[in-house]
């Protein structure tokens, strides 16, 4: 604390680091652009950097050095991830641990403590500023008014994107609360001050003096819930809030005495008295710097002296009636003080050009992070649209196709007619494609690969798994071994945090479900593939073995009466190969339009739009919605469209195949032939697993991609579940070491102890009796000790230590206790030795006879 009676914020301490380093690489892996583009923009982006973090002293030029990094930061934030690959490191200012860095690769978190860092320029400036002068006073008003405007645009705007669970002390909400409203209320007190300097009316400063005191209360209360603002600060805010509820009410007196209101100006200064008094008992503990007990102990004086006017002449002369305090009407408020957020931090995209403050943009021509991003949920947009909503539904309608096909015997019962010698045509083709696939091979590799691709995920996730069970062992034994009610943390499966035990063991569920799932497809689609497995080995095989499978039939003379029914089948029949056909090349052709629609060249012109249009907003993914959902429209509505028409002629053909096969069967009865009929089946078998293998090789290709993109999850999954155990591990040796101290009650030394209590070990039922006090450094806030003190960063006034004492012969056990002797009577002699001069010290300590200190 300075000998100010006001107080400004130091400033947050980092070290150098390039910032552009981070950037380039991320730009060299993420982007299609190459970094050497922007070889002036890192450059750039360094400078910034090294000028705001080397700010440290009170002067205007810091300003625009940390407001034109800030803005900077903000711009680049919409081309870049947050977590960008920087290892930003900052020491805090406020509270205990001044010494102990916090780092994160986080842009949000470094363009917090940019602006942290202004605000405690400004308000540095505002401390620098000649106070004794009225432009003085309007200098420091208006420094601390920005300072509070910026933690306000840092609470409000930055605080809330911050992806940190637990931000740093110093800049949590209720720290940022507790220094808005103080240095709102050191603004307001400007004010009161210039209105005392200009000599306005006692009236109106009791009401500016009124608002002051409500602003510093204000500032107290939240300091309290603060971790980070020192005991100094708190009882420094408190002694100003019952210093202006005094100067407010002396002021409302003086009102009074020149409205002839003798009684109540009596009332008012005996409040003012109070609260004089309220305020100087903070001087208790030596937290208030010396201008602050000054101006109370001068305040109380006039008050004293006035109110002994007051009421000698009121009993003598006047002889109103005293109203109660009660009674006293409440002093009206007048608000000076106001957060201002400068322009620059509210707005910093008004104040990018080649002529402007902060000068022309960084990264301009770098797509922006947020068009990246969009081009992804385009492209997977797309693909889901593709092949859920319009190939899916195809191959559905060609699944049922072949369902009908395989019901009704068909083509097997015409070939088996048609030809009922050798192999038939459309045999001889599946069989080639079947061997030019390489089937049976290509599907045990298939099979193999999802073996271990699934393998491997299990692997991660029992890996993910056994961490946070051993963690939740480990957090059970510490819990039985201190007390649920000492080991206050939640438990691991209710950690509520961000990725905390709660969401990884709903994900541990999900997972398993994951599994279960595709374990169950998987062997759906092995039956499946066992059912065919000959079939297909016969198919992959050379014809002589399909001859042999395929028993011959007679000739068989077809009646003329046959001839048209088969004619009507074998038409019909040709005419769903035909539409089988068109189906799969326009699958065939969706597939490659999908693939060549590339986005990237038009969503790059509508985000120059968007930016002319809109130079003050940061690009953001939201804005290309309508943009997708026109050029989706416009690309694939048809054949969405397409897909009724496409299901209704594929009724109808069916209907006209079922009526014509209904008709050849009908006749076909009447050249009824046993080999005939066996050849029939077995060329419908073979037909039936050439089909089923498309099946099952378009199964085993989902499979491949359902495991790969599970080994994304499961990967992400396992570093979450590492992050957090390692987080829980060290909040625990934290919380143990904390819990195996003895209780601050047993070290005290103001008071002598007749029996020794030995020390119990955390594990010991005694120990639960005493728990420990967590929060002891804020009880030092309350009632400090009047042994010493615990003095902030901010106070210039010296610790006192106690003086060492001279060495002693002998050891002093701790289960002596310790006793101080009672003081010696004047004249007198305790320990019977010569009267006056100093007693010779006994070279052994006797513990009984206490500790003298010279």
């Amino acid at each position: 604390m300075t000998t100010s009676n006001i107080l400004s914020l130091p400033f947050r301490k980092s070290t150098q680091i390039s910032l552009s380093n981070s950037i380039q690489q991320y730009i060299s892996k993420k982007y299609d652009q190459h970094s050497d583009m922007f070889r002036h923009d890192l450059d750039a982006i360094d400078t910034l950097r090294r000028d705001a973090v080397n700010v440290h002293e009170a002067h205007p030029s810091g300003i625009k050095k940390l407001q034109t990094y800030a803005g900077q930061l903000v711009w680049i934030g919409g081309k870049f991830p947050i977590d960008i690959g920087a290892d930003f490191t900052w020491y805090p200012s406020l509270g205990y641990h001044t010494e102990h860095p916090l780092v994160q690769n986080n842009l949000k978190y470094e363009l917090m403590n940019v602006l942290y860092n202004l605000a405690a320029l400004y308000s540095q400036l505002a401390i620098a500023s000649n106070r004794g002068n009225t432009d003085g006073l309007k200098t420091a008003a208006t420094c601390f008014s920005q300072a509070a405007g910026v933690l306000t645009h840092m609470k409000t705007e930055i605080l809330p994107e911050l992806r940190m669970d637990n931000p740093p002390d110093d800049m949590d909400d209720t720290t940022l609360e507790s220094l808005i409203q103080l240095f709102l209320a050191q603004s307001q007190e400007c004010f009161w001050q210039k209105a005392v300097m200009d000599g306005y009316k006692d009236a109106s400063i009791a009401k500016l003096a009124a608002r002051v005191s409500d602003l510093y209360n204000l500032a107290g209360e939240a300091a309290m819930r603060s971790e980070a603002i020192s005991s100094a600060w708190i009882h420094h805010t408190s002694a100003k809030h019952h210093h202006f509820a005094a100067a407010a009410q002396y002021r409302a007196a003086c009102d009074c005495l020149e409205k002839r209101k003798y009684g109540e100006e009596v009332a008012r200064l005996r409040d003012a008295g109070a609260c004089v008094n309220e305020g100087l008992r903070e001087c208790k503990g030596g937290y208030l710097n010396k201008a602050v007990i000054d101006d109370l102990n001068g305040l109380k004086k006039r008050v004293e002296e006035d109110l002994k006017r007051a009421e000698k002449d009121n009993d003598l002369i006047y002889l109103q009636a005293v109203p109660p305090k009660s009674e006293l009407k409440i002093l009206d408020r007048a608000n000076m003080a106001v957060a201002r957020i400068p322009p620059e931090v509210a707005k910093p995209y008004d104040h990018f050009g080649d002529h402007a403050a902060f000068g022309p943009a960084l990264f301009t021509r770098l797509v922006p992070f947020a068009v990246q991003v969009a081009v992804s949920i385009y492209d997977e947009r797309r693909d889901r649209l593709v092949n859920n909503n319009i190939i899916s539904e195809l191959e559905s309608m060609t699944d049922k196709l072949h369902q009908i096909l395989s019901s009704l015997n068909l083509p097997g019962s015409l070939q088996a007619l048609e030809k009922p010698l050798g192999l038939p045509g459309t045999l001889v083709q599946h069989a080639d494609e079947i061997r030019q696939a390489d089937a049976l091979n290509r599907l045990q590799r298939g099979f193999g690969d999802i073996e271990k691709l699934c393998a491997s995920d299990r692997a991660v996730f029992e890996e993910a798994k056994a961490l946070l069970a051993a963690e939740e062992e480990e957090d059970m034994n510490l819990r039985l071994e201190f007390g649920k009610q000492r080991w206050t943390r939640p438990e691991s499966r209710a950690d509520p945090s961000h990725d905390g035990g709660a969401k990884l063991w709903n994900q541990v569920a999900e997972t398993e479900g994951y599994f279960a799932s595709s374990t169950s497809s998987d062997a759906v689609v092995r039956e499946k593939y066992a059912s065919v497995q000959d079939t297909l080995a016969l198919l992959a095989g050379p014809d002589r073995n399909m001859l042999d499978f395929i028993p011959n039939s007679r000739r068989v003379e077809i009646p003329e009466s046959l001839k048209p029914t088969i004619g009507r089948l074998r038409g019909a029949y040709n005419e769903v190969l035909r539409m089988e056909s068109r189906r799969r090349k326009r699958v065939e052709g969706l597939m490659a339009r999908s693939r060549a629609d590339d986005i990237k060249p038009d969503i790059l012109a509508e985000t120059a739009r968007l930016q002319r249009t809109y130079p003050s907003t940061p690009i953001v993914t939201a804005h290309f919605e309508d943009f997708f959902e026109k050029r989706l429209d416009s690309l694939y509505e048809a054949d969405i469209d397409g897909l009724e028409k496409e299901g209704a002629d594929q009724e109808k053909l069916l209907a006209d195949l079922q009526r014509a096969n209904q008709e050849f069967e009908a006749q076909k009865r009447s050249v009824g032939d046993k080999g005939n009929h066996d050849r029939e089946k077995a060329l419908q078998k073979l037909d039936n697993a050439y089909y089923k293998y498309k099946e099952i090789v378009s199964n085993v290709e989902v499979g491949r991609k359902f495991y790969n993109d599970l080994s994304r999850i499961v990967e992400q999954f396992r570093n979450q579940a590492r992050q957090w155990v390692n987080q829980r591990r060290q909040e625990a040796r934290g919380l143990e070491n904390e819990l195996s101290m003895p209780p601050l009650s047993s070290l005290s030394i103001s008071q002598p102890r007749a029996s020794p209590q030995p020390y119990q070990s955390p594990g010991s039922a005694s120990y639960y009796t005493s728990p420990p006090q967590p929060q002891h450094l804020r009880q030092v806030v309350h009632s400090p000790p009047a042994e010493a003190h615990i003095q902030s960063w901010a106070d210039n006034v010296p610790q006192q230590q106690p003086k060492p004492m001279a060495p002693m012969q002998g050891a002093w056990i701790p289960d002596m206790g310790i006793k101080f002797a009672p003081s010696p009577v004047a004249g007198g002699n305790p320990q019977g030795g010569q009267q006056g001069g100093n007693v010779p010290m006994k070279k052994t300590w006797d513990p009984n006879s206490g500790i003298r200190f010279g």
